[in-house]
């Protein structure tokens, strides 16, 4: 079964980013409650940033699951990523990923790694940069394994990275690489920039999507742009994904109604 997800971030550095919640996570959890989301995803500043009994006890309270958890704060707060050419940022960045995994799974939830995969930077070659990433992505991948959960890689916009733009190129690259442990995000946002068909690809990707993030075409909530997501949502049900379909969108116009637009939206595509 498809299940909702809505998107909160807890972190103040963010706060005009593609989320739906931006503070007070009791707050925001009674709100996509009330509205009958299934799960939240969450942004936090670091691994320790909530206390896990105070979170478990608010999830059985409204009724929700983790879907997953990011770790952009890595890179947001303190610069760190997969590729920098500084071996001791890349250390700096896989621990602070790892701590992220180990806070996900506790929840039984997987992390995502999406701005912290870094860039081809200058002065560094594209196969050298690929590389670490790969690197990189096997050592969190075992971590990941170990506890229990996925890891999740998510392919971004030519804007947002160089590195790996397409989900297609994410199979590719993990393949390629024997990244065994690694899944992908399909973000429908990124998706609407790079990809020919995001229909297509998301067939041709089946055995290797994990998690979806959805949002329109503006990446305001869907219905607000001009995303065909009838035949997204189609393909989403033809490959058989069990998975979260989780609003990484603008809070446009006010939290509340992002929110309620997205659950319709949810219930439009996915509920018949």
């Amino acid at each position: 079964m498809i299940k909702s997800c809505a998107t909160i971030a807890l972190v103040p550095n963010i706060k005009s980013g593609p989320w739906i919640y931006w503070d007070h996570l009791e707050q925001s959890m009674a709100h996509a409650s009330s509205l009958g989301f299934d799960a939240v995803e969450l942004f936090t500043a670091s691994a320790d940033a909530l206390e896990v009994e105070d979170t478990q006890l608010l999830l059985q309270k409204f009724q929700l699951q983790i879907a997953a958890v990011g770790t952009g704060a890595g890179k947001v707060i303190h610069g760190w990523t997969l590729t920098d050419p500084e071996g001791a940022i890349r250390k700096k960045a896989i621990e602070f990923i790892e701590k992220m995994i180990s806070f996900g799974a506790v929840f039984q939830a997987p992390a995502i790694i999406g701005s912290m995969q870094g860039n081809v930077m200058s002065g560094v070659n594209r196969e050298q940069a690929l590389g670490w990433l790969a690197e990189g992505l096997h050592h969190l991948g075992k971590h990941a394994a170990s506890l229990g959960v996925q890891l999740i890689y998510e392919p971004l916009n030519r804007y947002e990275t160089n590195l790996i733009n397409t989900l297609e190129d994410g199979v590719l690259f993990l393949m390629t690489n024997q990244i065994k442990q690694v899944g992908l995000l399909a973000d429908l946002f990124h998706m609407n920039i790079e990809e020919v068909d995001m229909a297509v690809s998301i067939r041709a990707c089946a055995d290797f999507i994990m998690h979806v993030h959805f949002a329109d075409s503006n990446r305001r909530p869907v219905g607000n742009g001009h995303t065909r997501f009838v035949e997204v949502a189609k393909a989403l049900k033809e490959i058989n994904y069990q998975g979260f379909v989780s609003a990484e969108a603008f809070p446009w116009p006010t939290p509340k109604e992002a929110a309620a637009q997205t659950i319709l939206s949810f219930k439009k595509y996915f509920k018949i």
